[in-house]
């Protein structure tokens, strides 16, 4: 393994796997020493270059000709090449071909359809914090904010409830990896095949018998005459899963961990709810769920003195170029007053931009708005607290949970 930087050979040189444990538990201070010391870094055994700095990655976002997006997003050998767009749609498509596809999807996911799903994102909200408030100690994720999500997006496609538990926990097994494996598991793969077999049926009960919900959306979608085939529908049906719901769930325990760590800053949305956008912008900021994305030079790329070959993956760190102090001032500081909504890299940037960012602000601001509604005060069990394994959502699957709940 080598690194490639500006800065010379470092007596202690970084080393960067994104499949490694230790670096989940905290990738931080790793991401520091790359963005200072290798801002160009170089993985030989794991074939990948990354970069790091806020300006890097933010330019790398909006230059998709030269940075392609055709082979996918993910680091997992079975899930990038030409046959990405299966499972992660228009992510893994370059222009024209994405911007078709995208405005195709655009016409059944609408911003009109994803405002009227306010008062039942609530209505869920309702009902699964309510129980688990009353019971004064529960696991945030397995009893909240592992189920919300996956809900709206299967209220949004038309998933009977009676479905949705189990759409969850396939879900899960999807984008969990084990310690020391550098691909897909087994698992994961069993489970993505399940959740396509599960949206292939529905959607052919959707061409039969139309319904008010966005998969018959999706197959009545129309632009001179193109529409969207079955294989076009259910990458996008399972990007959802993916891109919609576990990031989401992973934000809203993000946003929880840290506001237990930082109570003086949790303590401010407790006592005004409508401040709970400003903690779901700093969590984007601070910690956020989507870390890491790939892309592949089409070109010959120069950065920092440095040659990238064209055909190499390049690594877009997100989670680092948030924390980077050329772009936010102490950076390292959880502060929900500040605002750097036009600097994020949460949602990517460009041609690109994260479809479903306005649907997941929506669910976390509810969500914790809801929250701090009814808490006076809480705290989290670091302890007994575990991590998802993931090359590139980072969060927790499980939170213990103990609250004070306002008086009547």
């Amino acid at each position: 393994m080598t690194t490639a930087s500006t800065s010379g050979a470092s007596l202690d040189p970084v080393t960067f796997n994104p499949y490694d444990y230790d670096f989940h538990d905290d990738p931080y201070r790793v991401y520091a020493r790359l963005r200072d010391e290798h801002p160009l870094y170089r993985n030989v055994d794991m074939s990948f270059w990354a970069l790091s700095r806020h300006a890097d990655v933010m330019a790398g976002f909006r230059d998709s000709k030269r940075l392609s997006s055709a082979n996918g997003v993910s680091l997992d050998p079975a899930a990038y090449g030409p046959h990405a767009h299966r499972t992660m749609s228009f992510l893994a498509m370059d222009d024209p071909r994405h911007m078709r596809m995208r405005h195709l999807v655009s016409r059944g996911f609408t911003p009109r359809r994803v405002a009227e799903l306010e008062g039942r994102i609530t209505e869920l909200t309702r009902q699964y914090l309510e129980p688990a408030l009353d019971a004064g100690e529960f696991d945030w994720i397995s009893e909240f904010a592992g189920k919300l999500p996956m809900d709206v997006i299967s209220e949004l496609m038309g998933v009977p409830e009676s479905d949705r538990a189990e759409l969850r926990r396939l879900a899960d097994l999807v984008v969990h990896r084990e310690d020391g494996v550098l691909d897909i598991p087994p698992a994961a793969i069993e489970s993505s095949i399940k959740l396509i077999t599960y949206y292939v049926e529905m959607l052919g009960q959707r061409r039969r018998n139309r319904a008010d919900d966005l998969t018959s959306a999706l197959i009545d979608a129309e632009i001179d005459g193109d529409k969207l085939t079955d294989e076009e529908i259910i990458g996008f049906m399972f990007l959802m899963v993916v891109a919609g719901n576990e990031t989401t769930t992973k934000l809203l325990g993000n946003a929880l961990y840290w506001g237990a760590r930082h109570p003086d800053q949790a303590a401010a949305v407790l006592r005004d709810r409508a401040l709970a956008p400003q903690w779901v912008e700093e969590t984007l900021r601070y910690d956020t769920s989507s870390q890491i994305l790939a892309r592949t030079a089409a070109v010959d790329l120069e950065f920092h003195g440095q040659t990238i070959p064209a055909g190499d993956r390049v690594l877009l760190l997100v989670g680092s170029a948030n924390r980077d102090s050329r772009a936010f001032e102490d950076a390292d500081e959880f502060r929900i007053s500040r605002d750097s909504s036009n600097k994020l890299a949460s949602f990517g940037s460009g041609t690109h931009f994260c479809l479903g960012a306005h649907l997941a602000r929506l669910e976390a601001n509810i969500a914790l708005a809801e929250f701090a509604d009814r808490v006076e005060e809480f705290e989290i069990d670091e302890s007994r607290s575990v991590r998802v394994h993931s090359t590139n959502v980072r969060g927790f699957a499980s939170l213990p949970t103990k609250v004070k709940v306002r008086s009547a």
